[in-house]
């Protein structure tokens, strides 16, 4: 209950920081349309941005000897434009497991580094390509108190998004609507792990071996821009907020190509709804399972975002080469 009441006390406080914009600047700004920061799917823009806090919470069925846990996940994450189509990613999590019975845990989980680049645009039909690849660094979060990860999980990416502006007036309504989404193959750098156990009456040393799969991480978004109906299909006199807010679906899969739980997919589908302003934007989504292998209990997650590239434009959100 205070991880659902500190997300609502974020969006309150984030609009009346932010205050009104009449659009947004440089980030997400393809034509006319305005694609937001999603919050389960990265989206195909590079930009400057500070994704501080993104906050997640749920409680995880137990299995085996491990029994139902509460789960907590304060995360960050810096974006550079290192030109302006090519940029790089950091991003941490630190993770707080609460067992329903058994010794509440915390610590730092593994650190990411992503780069992206920005292959293709159409600003008449609303449209981007983009390729990324992202690097889970294997050993910089700690294994025995949040079960991160020794090895490495290198994912290649195929990022897109696509507005609907371009259909013609008679499908007027649709205009606002939008997708992106993002297609990954991640493979990690060792196929195997080996665990070692003590029994503590015995001495015995038990070694067991898990087996990493290959995964195909696999996701889209629906959206619909309430700012873009307003300003540029029609003016149907939403007040603020609502006219900066845009209800949004996620889709987060994930698909192991190999190994025993090969074609077994899992994910969540994330209903919410993200307010933007002229330098940040808030986001809260519930987190569904997509099947009983997910899991059976609803999760929340919530993101306080900040456009870097619009609020230094002149300085720290400019890209390190070219214009």
């Amino acid at each position: 209950m205070a991880i659902r009441w500190t997300l609502v006390l974020l969006l309150a406080a984030g609009v009346w920081l932010a205050g009104p914009a009449p659009c947004a600047l440089a980030h997400g700004l393809i034509g006319q349309r305005f694609f937001p920061a999603t919050l389960a799917i990265d989206d195909p823009f590079v930009a400057d941005e500070l994704s501080l806090p993104t906050v997640f919470h749920i409680k995880l069925r137990g299995s085996g000897d491990t029994p139902p846990t509460k789960e907590t996940d304060l995360s960050g994450e810096f974006s550079k434009r290192l030109t302006p189509d090519l940029g790089f990613s950091l991003a941490g999590r630190f993770k707080m497991l609460d067992p329903d019975q058994g010794k509440f845990v915390r610590d730092f989980d593994n650190l990411e580094v992503s780069f992206k680049y920005v292959l293709f645009k159409n600003v008449a039909h609303e449209t981007l390509l983009a390729l990324g690849v992202s690097w889970d660094v294997g050993g910089t979060g700690s294994k025995t108190k949040v079960d991160a990860d020794r090895f490495d999980t290198v994912t290649p990416s195929l990022f897109f998004g696509k507005g609907f502006g371009d259909l013609p007036d008679q499908l007027e309504w649709f205009k606002p609507f939008a997708l992106t989404g993002a297609l990954g193959w991640a493979v990690p750098s060792r196929v195997r792990t080996q665990t070692f156990t003590t029994d503590p009456d015995t001495g015995e040393v038990d070694v067991s071996r898990e087996f990493n799969p290959t995964v195909f991480n696999w996701g889209f978004t629906v959206q619909y821009n309430l700012q873009y109906l307003q300003s540029y299909v029609r003016d149907v006199g939403l007040p603020a907020p609502f006219n900066r807010m845009i209800p949004i679906v996620e889709f987060a899969l994930q698909t192991p190509v190999d190994g025993p739980t090969s074609g077994q997919t899992t994910g969540t589908i994330n209903p919410g709804l993200i307010w933007f302003g002229r330098y940040m934007q808030i986001g809260v989504e519930a987190v569904v399972p997509v099947n009983t292998r997910t899991g059976k209990n609803v999760g929340i997650l919530g993101q306080v975002h900040f456009y870097i590239d619009d609020i230094f434009p002149n300085s720290l959100g400019r890209p390190l080469f070219g214009k």
